[in-house]
């Protein structure tokens, strides 16, 4: 059969999307374009926001359309948290956000029998984590393995615990199979994923934290770099930061969950730490590593919050001085508590967002101009505007005049910017 398969949202989506073609390959399938016909598309779908709905909708509509013989299926958050909504597109197989070896089970069913079928569970319910065949993206450059999946925060504008369940950890021992053999395959760099890595281990009951899976996977990773997914502010301690500066493969990049600088905003989103201890990681991050990369996530225009608590988030984002943001206007997500709170007008939410993303440009430039002189090993990817460009340590994109680099981790001695790539000299 022809599969094809369109992935909306995040990392973690993106992860099991690549464990499912593997093993829709094994099984002998055909992997296509989703822009072409195919006898079968999956939509794995995302519900962070109204508008992932929206857009989970369109791709799901735009399958039947494509080829109306084709046996259909919907996968992920949006299914999970609106299986009626999702019963109403006329699809043949709705499914959630677990066990996708069966959901793939009752994709080839569906395809033979053509009758609808449904694949779902109560996310609060599950207690055990899924192992996938951890994989990669960009032609064997860099790798993701899914270490957790799950969340307990329970913000006040998330819909994600209830799509994804409470707290599940890969297994140790596992994880350090998988990275032994994403480095047989010649992966050049590890990315760590999951809905809240911060909270690996609880489930385990072993008193081991993030920074012992780190430690663990370190060893077993050798030259292959290891980059950390988002971060919960609270995980980064002296002991965390101590261990992890020790580990010669760890790419110092964290980015770490801020969402507002105002601690009444932090209040009203049921965020577990303050503007204090948020700047407290900051500092300990700078004091352990050499110019880490420090970046993060602003929610702008939260329900509630004042021009004044908004001035407060603006100089605080300046103190932190990070790397590079991602800013965005608060969107409601319907089923959430925040979104019966006082919302503010869309034009007020845009414009704070636009002031938001001035300040970030400039601390980006900042840090950018900062990297100038500095000599870093790059893991080079792709050709790009006259460059052939790849990611240093610290996530910036670098870029060399020069031939085909691709896979290849080279030192480049920065000598200027270009936009926002980084531009250098192989030394």
């Amino acid at each position: 059969m022809r599969v094809a398969i369109y992935t909306l949202g995040c990392k973690v989506n993106q992860y099991e999307t690549q464990a499912m073609e593997q093993e829709l390959l094994r099984r002998g399938h055909e992997l296509v374009p989703f822009e072409g016909e195919a006898d079968g598309y999956i939509v794995n779908t995302c519900s962070v926001t109204a508008v992932s709905d929206k857009k989970s909708r369109q791709m799901i509509r735009r399958c039947k359309k494509r080829n109306p013989a084709a046996v259909v299926a919907a996968c992920g958050c949006y299914v999970q948290t609106h299986p009626d909504e999702a019963a109403g597109l006329d699809i043949d197989l709705i499914a959630g956000t677990g066990d996708r070896m069966a959901f793939l089970d009752l994709f080839e069913q569906a395809a033979g029998e053509k009758q609808p079928l449904t694949l779902l569970d109560d996310a609060l319910r599950r207690r055990d984590f899924e192992v996938l065949p951890a994989g990669g993206m960009a032609e064997r450059t860099r790798a993701m393995l899914k270490v957790e999946d799950g969340c307990v925060n329970f913000c006040t504008y998330c819909i994600i615990p209830y799509a994804r369940g409470g707290v599940r950890s890969l297994p140790k021992a596992v994880a350090v199979e998988q990275t032994a053999q994403l480095r047989q395959e010649g992966y050049r760099e590890l990315v760590f994923t999951g809905i809240e890595i911060s909270s690996w281990g609880h489930d385990l009951k072993t008193g081991e934290t993030l920074i012992d899976l780190l430690e663990a996977v370190s060893a077993a990773a050798g030259d292959m770099r290891l980059r950390l997914g988002s971060l919960e502010p609270r995980t980064i301690t002296e002991d965390f930061c101590r261990r992890a500066s020790k580990l010669p493969n760890l790419c110092p990049h964290f980015h770490l969950s801020l969402q507002s600088g105002c601690d009444e905003t932090l209040r009203r989103m049921n965020r577990k730490y303050d503007t204090a201890r948020f700047y407290q990681s900051v500092t300990l991050l700078r004091a352990y590593f050499d110019r880490p990369a420090v970046t993060t996530d602003l929610i702008c225009g939260f329900p509630g919050e004042t021009e004044e608590e908004f001035a407060r988030t603006l100089a605080f984002i300046e103190k932190c001085g990070f790397a590079a943001m991602h800013i965005f206007p608060y969107s409601i997500r319907p089923g959430t508590k925040a979104a019966a709170m006082e919302q503010l007008s869309a034009a007020v939410k845009e414009r704070r967002a636009a002031r938001a993303a001035e300040v970030a440009s400039q601390m980006h430039r900042t840090y950018l101009e900062g990297c100038v002189g500095q000599v870093y090993p790059v893991l080079f990817e792709q050709e790009k505007d006259g460059y052939y460009t790849g990611h240093a340590p610290n996530y910036c994109e670098t870029g060399v005049r020069g031939g085909d680099l691709h896979n290849k981790v080279l030192n480049v001695k920065i000598t200027g910017t270009d936009g926002d790539i980084l531009v250098g000299e192989l030394t």
